[in-house]
C-alpha cells in the first residue's frame, strides 16, 4: 500500500509540473511602433556626437562663406551625394559645409575625387589637428 500511495504522489507531482510547464509557456512576439521622429533625432544626435569628439578622422570641406549661402550648397550635396553626411560648421567669420567622415586618408582621398568634379574648390582636412 505504500508502494502505491508513493506512486500516486510520484505520478501526480509529474503531470502537475508538467501541467504547469505548459501553462507557463508562451509564444511571446514582441511589436513596437516607434514614431519616424525618434529615428531622426537618433540620426541628429549621432551627427552631433561625432561632431564634438576629437577624433582622427578626415573630412571634406566644399564650402566657406556665408550662412545662408552654407545651407543652399549642403541641401545641394545632399541631392548629389545622398550616401555622405554633412555638417555645417561656424568659425569666426564664416561657415563651413563638411562632408564625410573617413577613417583612413585613401578613402577621403577617392571620395575627394568623384566630389570634385562637382565641387571643385573642395578639400581634403583633418579636424583638431
Amino acid at each position: 500500500m505504500r508502494k502505491l500511495a508513493l506512486k500516486t504522489v510520484f505520478i501526480t507531482s509529474i503531470s502537475f509540473a508538467s501541467g504547469w510547464l505548459e501553462m507557463h509557456a508562451q509564444d511571446s512576439k514582441i511589436t513596437i511602433e516607434q514614431s519616424p521622429k525618434i529615428e531622426n533625432l537618433l540620426k541628429e544626435k549621432q551627427k552631433l556626437n561625432t561632431s564634438l569628439t576629437a577624433n582622427d578622422s578626415y573630412k571634406i570641406q566644399i564650402f566657406y562663406g556665408s550662412s545662408e549661402e552654407a545651407k543652399k550648397k549642403n541641401t545641394e550635396f545632399k541631392k548629389d551625394f545622398k550616401d555622405i553626411e554633412t555638417t555645417i560648421i561656424y568659425t569666426n567669420p564664416t561657415f563651413k559645409v563638411w562632408a564625410g567622415n573617413y577613417k583612413l586618408r585613401i578613402h577621403a582621398e577617392k571620395a575627394l575625387i568623384d566630389i570634385k568634379k562637382k565641387y571643385p574648390t573642395a578639400l581634403l582636412i583633418k579636424p583638431n589637428k
